[in-house]
C-alpha cells in the first residue's frame, strides 16, 4: 500500500467516526457504508501486495527472508484495530501463527493492541504472555486495555510488574484511575511519577485535572495548575481547556474565567467549556453572553447552551435556542428532555420525547434515562411501561443506566415488585442501580429488605456512597430501628470516610423524633458541624406533633419561621399541633399571622393515572366530569367503613366547629376523591395508585385502611414522605410515618 493510500484510510476512518459521534443514525448509515466500501477496496489493494498465501496458510515464499514486510503487517494490524475489524484481525493472527512470524515482538505488540482496541483483553493478554520479548510499548498497551475495560486492579497489578516505565506508562495509569472514578489514586500516581523524576506531558495533565474535578477539590486543582505553569504547559490550549472544566466542576468558575481570559489561543472547545462551566454553576446569563460572543459555533456548543438553559429552568431561552438550531441531533433533544425531567416538569419532558419521535430522531440510552425520570416524577407507571416496551424493542434494556432508571421509575410509580424484578434481571448493576433499589425498599416500608440489600451490595464488592446511606438511614427511620440507625450513621465516617450531610442528619432526627427521643434529637442538631436547615427543623416539628410535645413544638417552630418565614408548610404544622391539643386560640393566632404576612396554605392535591391520562383532584373538588358518581361512591364507602369500625379523626380539622361539621370537612380530601375515582374506573382487583403533594393526614390514612378492607383491593398512596401500601385494613408503614 502506498503511503498516501494509508493516509486515505486513516482520513476515512476519522470521517466515519464523526456522524456516529453525533448520533445522526439515519444519515450516518448510508455514509458509513460508502466509507466501509472504500476501506475494503483499499484493504484488498493492501493484501494483494502481500506474499501469496495458499488455502492451507502456507506461504509460497520464505516470509522470514526478503518476502516479509513487517511494516506492511503492522499497518494492517493498525487498520484492523482502528476499524474494529476483529474478524480480519483474527484471520491475520492465524496466518501469522502458521507462518511463524507471530514471535516478532514488534508485530506481537501490534497484535495485542489490535485485540485491545477490539475490546478482547483476554486475547490480548494471551498474545502478551506468549511474547518471547516485550518492550515498554507492549506492557503499556495491555495496561491500557485493562483500564479501558474497567479492570483497573488488573492494570495496577501489571503496572507494578513492569521492568521499565516511561511517561506514557504513568499517564496510562493516571488516565485509567481517573476513568474508573478513582480520583485519589490518580493523584497519588502522579505524585509517584514525579518522585521517579519523569516529566509530565499534556496527556498527563488532562486526566489529572479530571481527577481533581471528580473530587471537587479546587485546592488540589490549583496545585496541579501550578505544576502546569512550572512545566510550561500554561499556553497549551488542550490543558487550558481541562483547567477551565476542572475549576468549573469544583465550583470556582471565576478561576475558569481567569484561565479563559489569559489563554493566548482559544478554540471552540475553550468557548464551550466556559459555557458549560457557567451553566453548571447556575450563571446562565453569563453562559448566554459567552455563547453570543463565540467566533464560531459547532453542534457541541449549541447543545451545551441549550442543555444549560433547560437544566437551570430557563425554558424560554432553551426553547428559543432549540428553534434557532439548524442541525439538531439526539444530544440536543436529550438536553431539553433532561432539563424538563430534572426540574420536575414531567409532562413537558414527555411532550418533547413525542416531538422527537415525530422528527424520526432515534433515541439513545440517555434519552430513555431522562424519559423514565419524567415518568417517575409523575408516577405515570402506564406510560413508563410503554416506554419500557420501546426500550426492549430497541435493545437498550441491558444498558446499566437505562436499567437503573427503570428500577427507579417502577419504585417511584408505586410498584416495588416490578422494580425488584427488573433489578434482579439486570445483567450488570452499578452503584446507582443498588441505590435505587435500596431507596425504593425504604420508601415502600420494606426497611429490612433495604438493609439486607445494603449488606449484599457490600459483599458484591461495591462501596457505598452518600446516597446509599440516605437510603439506609431512611430504612432505619421508617422501621424505627434506632440502634441500627446510630450504627450506620457512625460508620459513615469511621468506616467509609463519608462525611454525613444534611440529608443524613435529617434522617437521624426523623428516626429519633418519631421514637420520642427528643433529647437525643436536639443534642444531635446542636452538635452538627454544619448549620441545620429548615428540613431538619421541620422533621423535628413533625415528630413533636405526633407525640404532642407542644413545648418543644413552639421552640422548633421559632427556628423554622426564622429560616423560612414565607413557607406555608411551617405554619400549617404548628397550627396542626395546636389543633390536636385543642388550643384553638393559638390556632387562630397562627392563622392571623399567615394572613398578616400574606401566606396562603398550599392546597392539597392528589392525582391518579388512568388510560394514559392524569386525573387531578383538590379538596372538595367538583370540577371533574365524574364528580357526581365519585361523591356518591365516597358517601357509600363512608357508611360501609363506619359499620366496619371507622371513627372520623376530627382532631385533624383546623377549625373550631361542631363534630358533625368536622366530619363533613374531612370527607372530601383530595386523596379520598382520587381513590373513589380509581375504584369507579379500574377493573376489579387492579391496584389503585395515588400521588399526594402533601403529607397524608391521619384521618385519610385511617379511612384508606378501612376502604382497602371493604373493597378487597390494594391501594398505594405516595405522599411527600413515603409510600403507603394499604392491604386488607393494614398499611405498610405500620402507622409509623
Amino acid at each position: 500500500m502506498e503511503h498516501g493510500t494509508n493516509k486515505v484510510i486513516i482520513l476515512s476512518i476519522r470521517i466515519l467516526a464523526l456522524p456516529s459521534a453525533l448520533h445522526a443514525f439515519r444519515k450516518a448509515k448510508a455514509f458509513q457504508s460508502q466509507i466501509i466500501n472504500k476501506y475494503h477496496q483499499l484493504h484488498a489493494k493492501c493484501v494483494s501486495t502481500m506474499p501469496v498465501i495458499s488455502v492451507t496458510g502456507e506461504a509460497n515464499e520464505d516470509l522470514f527472508g526478503a518476502g516479509v514486510d513487517v511494516e506492511r503487517y503492522s499497518r494492517l494490524l493498525t487498520t484492523y484495530a482502528d476499524m474494529k475489524d476483529l474478524t480480519s484481525g483474527r484471520k491475520l493472527h492465524t496466518h501469522m501463527i502458521k507462518t511463524g512470524i507471530d514471535g516478532d515482538h514488534y508485530l506481537g505488540t501490534g497484535l495485542a493492541i489490535m485485540y485491545v482496541k477490539n475490546d478482547k483483553i483476554e486475547d490480548a493478554r494471551q498474545v502478551f504472555d506468549k511474547m518471547p520479548e516485550r518492550n515498554v510499548v507492549s506492557w503499556t498497551g495491555i495496561i491500557a486495555g485493562y483500564a479501558r475495560n474497567g479492570r483497573i486492579e488488573d492494570a495496577c497489578e501489571l503496572f507494578d510488574k513492569m521492568p521499565e516505565r516511561n511517561s506514557v506508562s504513568w499517564n496510562t495509569m493516571i488516565a485509567g484511575y481517573a476513568l474508573d472514578g478513582k480520583s485519589k489514586e490518580a493523584i497519588k500516581c502522579f505524585a509517584q511519577m514525579q518522585r521517579e523524576g519523569l516529566e509530565p506531558r499534556q496527556s498527563t495533565f488532562v486526566p489529572l485535572l479530571s481527577a481533581c474535578a471528580g473530587l471537587a477539590d479546587a485546592e488540589q486543582g490549583r496545585e496541579v495548575h501550578a505544576c502546569v505553569i512550572k512545566t510550561g504547559f500554561n499556553a497549551n490550549v488542550v490543558v487550558n481547556n481541562a483547567l477551565i472544566t476542572m475549576y468549573a466542576k469544583c465550583g470556582s468558575v471565576e478561576d475558569s474565567c481567569i484561565v479563559f481570559d489569559r489563554m493566548p489561543e482559544r478554540n471552540v472547545v475553550s468557548w464551550t467549556a466556559m459555557i458549560s462551566g457557567y451553566a453548571q454553576n447556575g450563571r446562565i446569563d453569563d453562559a448566554l453572553q459567552v455563547f453570543e460572543k463565540m467566533p464560531e459555533r459547532n453542534v457541541v456548543s449549541w447543545n451545551a447552551i441549550i442543555s444549560g438553559c433547560a437544566k437551570n429552568g430557563r425554558f424560554e431561552d432553551a426553547r428559543r435556542l432549540f428553534a434557532e438550531m439548524s442541525n439538531r441531533n439526539v444530544v440536543t433533544w436529550n438536553g431539553m428532555i433532561a432539563g424538563y425531567a430534572q426540574n420536575a416538569y414531567g409532562e413537558e419532558a414527555l411532550k418533547v420525547f413525542i416531538e422527537m419521535q415525530t422528527e424520526n430522531i432515534m433515541p439513545d440510552a440517555c434519552t430513555f434515562s431522562s424519559v423514565l425520570q419524567a415518568c417517575a416524577s409523575l408516577a405515570a407507571m402506564e406510560k413508563g411501561k410503554q416506554i419500557h416496551s420501546h426500550i426492549i424493542r430497541l435493545g437498550f434494556e441491558a444498558d446499566v443506566f437505562v436499567g437503573s432508571a427503570l428500577v427507579d421509575m417502577y419504585a417511584k410509580s408505586g410498584s416495588i415488585i416490578d422494580a425488584r424484578q427488573h433489578f434482579e434481571k439486570m445483567p450488570e448493576k452499578s452503584l446507582v442501580s443498588w441505590n435505587a433499589m435500596i431507596i425504593g425498599f425504604s420508601q415502600h416500608g420494606h426497611g429490612s429488605e433495604a438493609l439486607h440489600l445494603f449488606e449484599l451490595m457490600q459483599l458484591e464488592g461495591l462501596k457505598p456512597n452518600a446516597i446509599t446511606f440516605v437510603g439506609v438511614l431512611m430504612a432505619c427511620s421508617n422501621e424505627g430501628f434506632v440502634d441500627e440507625g446510630w450504627r450506620h450513621f457512625n460508620s459513615m465516617w469511621e468506616v467509609h470516610h463519608i462525611k454525613p450531610g444534611k440529608d443524613h442528619y435529617a434522617c437521624m432526627v426523623d428516626l429519633l423524633g418519631h421514637s420520642g427521643r427528643f433529647d437525643e434529637a436536639e443534642d444531635l442538631i446542636n452538635k452538627m458541624p454544619i448549620e441545620p436547615d429548615a428540613v431538619i427543623w421541620r422533621v423535628l416539628l413533625g415528630a413533636c406533633k405526633i407525640h404532642a410535645n407542644l413545648e418543644l413544638c413552639v421552640r422548633v417552630a421559632g427556628h423554622l419561621l426564622e429560616l423560612e418565614p414565607q413557607s406555608a408548610a411551617n405554619y400549617v404544622l404548628l397550627a396542626n399541633s395546636f389543633a390536636a391539643a385543642g388550643r384553638w386560640d393559638d390556632v387562630g393566632k397562627v392563622r392571623m399571622m399567615m394572613r398578616d404576612r400574606g401566606i396562603k396554605k398550599d392546597p392539597g392535591c392528589s392525582w391518579i393515572e388512568f388510560q394514559n391520562r392524569v386525573h387531578t383532584f383538590v379538596v372538595d373538588d367538583t370540577s371533574h366530569p365524574q364528580t357526581l358518581s365519585i361523591y356518591t361512591l365516597l358517601e357509600k364507602l363512608t357508611e360501609q367503613i363506619k359499620e366496619a369500625g371507622y371513627v372520623p379523626e376530627t382532631n385533624f380539622v383546623l377549625h373550631d366547629v361542631e363534630g358533625e361539621r368536622k366530619e363533613q370537612l374531612l370527607c372530601y380530601h383530595s386523596e379520598k376523591l382520587a381513590i373513589a375515582f380509581g375504584i369507579s374506573n379500574f377493573t376489579p382487583g387492579t391496584t389503585i395508585r395515588v400521588i399526594k403533594n402533601l403529607r397524608m393526614c391521619g384521618d385519610c390514612h385511617t379511612t384508606t385502611k378501612f376502604i382497602s378492607k371493604v373493597v378487597g383491593r390494594e391501594i398505594v398512596v405516595r405522599d411527600v414522605s413515603r409510600f403507603h401500601h394499604f392491604i386488607d385494613g393494614f398499611c405498610s408503614c405500620k402507622d409509623y410515618w
